[in-house]
């Protein structure tokens, strides 16, 4: 089973975005009325400062051809051991006061809760990444498939 989740900024954050960049227009629109050139090319460079910053600060996870894809870091399957779907209170426990300094953290503050996988790589100093997900079981789901059972 493959999996695959993009980790975009919610559609809130675009709005906002725009409305600050739009009080910036108005500003500036009132206080240079003889250069509105200038007023408008300032405006797009501010909505395209913003759809880039928007845009980079997502993330992708993905699980495929043995591999779990988390943002820029990946693991093989065969290095994860137990995986763990969290929800909010557990979520923000594990991000919290039970996190682990050596732990990998995809983390998003527009999301709420997450996926909890143990590292069994012994080279690997990293106890567990913790990820944020929209869909927790689903990726649990496709983690667990891969992983090996203990006897």
């Amino acid at each position: 089973m493959d999996y695959s989740e993009r980790l975009h900024v919610p559609l809130r954050w675009w709005v906002q975005g725009t409305m600050l960049v739009a009080s910036f227009w108005l500003a500036l629109a009132v206080s240079m009325d003889d250069y509105l050139a200038v007023v408008w090319t300032l405006t797009a460079a501010m909505l395209l400062l913003m759809a880039g910053a928007f845009t980079s600060y997502g993330a992708r996870i993905r699980v495929s051809d043995g591999v779990l894809h988390a943002g820029r870091a990946h693991i093989a399957l065969a290095h994860v051991g137990s995986v763990e779907a969290l929800g909010r209170e557990d979520t923000r426990r594990v991000a919290g006061v039970d996190a682990d300094a050596r732990a990998y953290l995809l983390l998003r503050p527009y999301l709420k809760r997450a996926v909890k996988v143990e590292i069994t790589d012994p080279d690997d100093p990293t106890p567990y990444w913790l990820l944020h997900t929209r869909h927790p079981r689903e990726l649990a789901a496709a983690l667990a498939e891969f992983t090996p059972v203990s006897s």
